[in-house]
């Protein structure tokens, strides 16, 4: 019978011991983006969007399957591209009435016309995610039927994105999917009551992005 092992052999190789440690060393590898409907890897320059107007939700897409839903009727109406257009109205006017008749507690908002509901929905940024305020038909005449835009608006996949600051209104039509962006970055960042000076600087780095993007919308344009 052969004697037990001593400490010193039971130690694990100083080797063996490094190579172990090394994996929770090593950061992982950025997960791959897939595209939701084909299952095929979707790089930045060809990462899209759909709209599941069934579940409510954004779908990730490559750019083939993105073309390929941008035609209306394709899979009966479920899935829908995301445009990638950005305009804006800059004489749009907004007073501070109408404003208030939003009921909306901070000075941004996105409006979107749901296509199943057949109504439109108001949402604005919150620490606790996209909170809704439901308009009437005649709030949404009142507040932003005025706007060029509006007449414009493709339902369940275009917002009207507005910013109310310093006494004046900013008013874009934008891609549905970037208004959630701004929803997702608001509610990481948020600090405080007012959201904070974090939360502020990005809210201003991403209106300036906008509207760097965006072209205004003359009279008579229908595009």
């Amino acid at each position: 019978m052969s004697a037990p092992p001593t400490r010193a052999e039971r130690r694990p190789a100083p080797v063996a011991r490094a190579r172990g440690l090394r994996r929770f060393a090593t950061p992982p590898e950025p997960r791959q983006e897939r595209c939701e409907l084909c299952g095929v890897p979707v790089t930045e320059g060809g990462h899209r969007h759909l709209v599941d107007t069934e579940k409510r939700a954004l779908a990730c897409a490559c750019t083939p399957c993105a073309l390929l839903f941008e035609r209306p009727g394709a899979a009966h109406g479920r899935f829908r591209t995301v445009p990638d257009r950005y305009l804006s109205d800059a004489d749009h006017r907004l007073d501070e009435g109408a404003w208030e008749l939003l009921q909306i507690p901070v000075g941004v908002a996105f409006f979107f016309r749901n296509a199943v509901l057949d109504r439109l929905v108001a949402l604005y940024p919150s620490p606790a995610g996209a909170t809704e305020s439901e308009l009437d038909p005649e709030t949404w005449q009142t507040v932003l039927g005025a706007s060029r835009l509006a007449a414009l608006l493709e339902p369940d996949v275009e917002a009207l994105l507005m910013r109310r600051t310093e006494g004046r209104a900013e008013c874009y039509l934008v891609p549905i999917d970037i208004c959630y962006e701004l929803v997702g970055r608001m509610r990481l960042l948020w600090q405080g009551f007012d959201g904070g000076a974090e939360a502020r600087a990005d809210l201003q780095a991403f209106f300036a992005h906008v509207e760097g993007r965006a072209r205004t919308r003359e009279k008579g344009q229908s595009r």
